[in-house]
């Protein structure tokens, strides 16, 4: 990254105003705060985030948290870049800017007004979608407009009829997010709406199924109640759903990620293990044992070890032609 370069690896001095004030490295995002300093959006970020209430230069109380980029500097920095490539800088790349506030509020007003257009709401939701999916921040600024809360009224707002591309759009958002206990106990506590979401497992679509699975797993490892977490995993079907999400021919990354979290927590719950050695869970997790990375190989292998305190999920590992040549 151009911002680790240091001046005697590249031999070049980088200017001392392009430096961010706090991690004295290349800025390549520059904000201004109130004082009227300006940092690395990461770096004042962070220091922000942990508790510092005052600027760091000036020691001035931070009166406004806003951070307004500076764009004047940040093209002097890429115009450095620029002329020094011979150096080996890189040019910083133009960042993307976080969500406006105000502009969220209105695509959550719109996704989830029941007078407006249809395609209005889609739509509404895509951009939701695409901001969530760009940055962490993003995500943070949704999330402190009650988005959570919306997009499950607007999931669970019809459990009878087929979904549509509204609950779909949805789910897709939630699925990016952590939902809180009170969240999980409104969907764990109606059949319906789990029924809702196990049904979605056997989409036509990968990723409704993996969105959707991610949204069960959230839910069982967001609530405390035994009972709850029971019935999830007594649902007809859902074992069956994750274990298909595993055994699909060509899961990419996020499919083998989503589908072993939410297999390890429904594993969780021993009255139900059988269902999930019934539903061919062992033998799916040896066939993608060695694609997973490296913590989600260990989950499987924790999976695996619940599954064996059964007699037939023993069987099932015994069994099968890879148990040796991978363990």
């Amino acid at each position: 990254m151009p911002g680790s370069l240091e001046p005697l690896d590249i031999g070049v001095h980088i200017p001392y105003h392009f430096r961010c004030p706090i991690s004295l490295e290349l800025m390549c995002d520059p904000v201004t705060v109130c004082t009227g300093q300006t940092y690395d959006r990461s770096s004042i970020e962070s220091w922000v985030g942990t508790g510092n209430t005052t600027c760091p230069v000036t020691r001035v109380p931070l009166s406004d948290f806003t951070l307004i980029p500076n764009h004047t500097l940040r093209r002097l920095i890429q115009e450095w870049c620029v002329a020094n490539r011979s150096f080996g800088v890189e040019r910083i790349p133009t960042p993307k800017q976080p969500a406006e506030p105000n502009l969220v509020r209105t695509l959550l007003s719109q996704a989830s007004s029941g007078s407006a257009p249809f395609s209005l709401r889609v739509s509404a939701l895509r951009r939701l979608r695409g901001l969530a999916r760009d940055s962490d921040k993003n995500r943070s600024v949704i999330a402190a407009l009650n988005a959570r809360e919306i997009l499950l009224s607007v999931v669970f707002a019809d459990v009878v009829s087929q979904p549509s591309e509204l609950n779909l759009e949805s789910i897709a958002i939630l699925s990016m997010f952590t939902l809180s206990e009170p969240e999980c106990l409104y969907v764990a506590s109606d059949p319906d709406r789990v029924c809702y979401l196990v049904n979605l497992l056997f989409h036509s679509s990968i990723d409704v199924r993996v969105n959707s699975a991610a949204v069960i797993e959230n839910v069982v490892a967001g609530i405390r109640s035994p009972e709850f977490r029971t019935q999830i995993s007594c649902s007809d079907g859902v074992f069956e759903g994750i274990v298909g999400i595993l055994s699909y021919p060509v899961a990419y990354n996020r499919a083998l990620k989503v589908g072993i979290k939410a297999l390890f927590a429904l594993c969780l719950v021993k009255q139900h293990r059988h269902k999930a050695v019934a539903a061919g869970a062992v033998e799916a997790l040896i066939d993608r044992l060695a694609e997973f990375e490296k913590c989600d190989a260990e989950r499987a292998l924790a999976t695996v070890e619940l599954l064996c305190r059964f007699p037939s999920g023993c069987a099932a590992f015994a069994s099968h032609a890879l148990t040796v040549p991978l363990l």
